[in-house]
């Protein structure tokens, strides 16, 4: 709503080019907010920034190797506009098409304790429906580890703490770590397909 996840997403997009021969597509889910809602909080300005990024359809998930998803919190759950693109996946989940990828989220949350680690752990229980092998963030990124300063991250997925009014931007650590999962995720895949 605001580019936090777009930004963590252009991160996580650079560490996963850095692994050779990786394709990287960054693709965007289905607004759901009025725009009334949206030009009252402000946030519609500020989608302008991600407004080239195209929208993803649910059969385009089959195509890949790996899906790395990005979401905003919303009371310690994904937000519905990611809830409602995975409920699209009923045909997918059907053929087994995403069965054995590589699938990782990362977020956003308006406040350090904001359901960081339950938004992504439960988004993972769909993945999991869908057949997917979870990837999150071991502690060789020694960003986990980060104690001088308020930070997001976790081992389950980079986070970003966006403060209450939205005003906080990711962070170089936060960002470093979202780097690290996409290189991370990437790998995996390349290893998963030998090569």
């Amino acid at each position: 709503m605001y580019g936090h996840v777009y930004r963590m997403a252009e991160a996580v997009a650079e560490g996963a080019r850095s692994v050779k021969g990786a394709e990287v597509k960054l693709y965007q889910v289905q607004e759901l907010v009025p725009d009334a809602a949206l030009e009252s909080s402000g946030a519609k300005a500020a989608r302008k920034a991600f407004a080239h990024i195209p929208m993803a359809e649910a059969n385009q998930l089959a195509e890949a190797d790996a899906l790395i998803f990005g979401t905003p919190t919303r009371f310690g759950n994904m937000c519905a506009q990611m809830r409602n693109f995975l409920d699209q996946t009923g045909g997918l989940w059907m053929k087994g098409a995403l069965i054995g990828k590589i699938g990782s989220v990362f977020a956003s949350t308006g406040t350090q304790h904001g359901g960081q680690e339950t938004t992504i752990t439960s988004f993972y229980n769909t993945l999991i429906h869908l057949g997917m092998i979870v990837a999150g963030v071991p502690y060789s990124e020694k960003g986990l580890l980060n104690m001088s300063e308020i930070t997001g991250g976790t081992p389950y997925g980079a986070t970003t703490l966006a403060g209450p009014d939205g005003s906080r931007k990711p962070s170089e650590n936060e960002l470093n770590i979202a780097r690290f999962q996409g290189q991370h995720v990437a790998m995996l895949a390349a290893k998963m397909k030998g090569n």
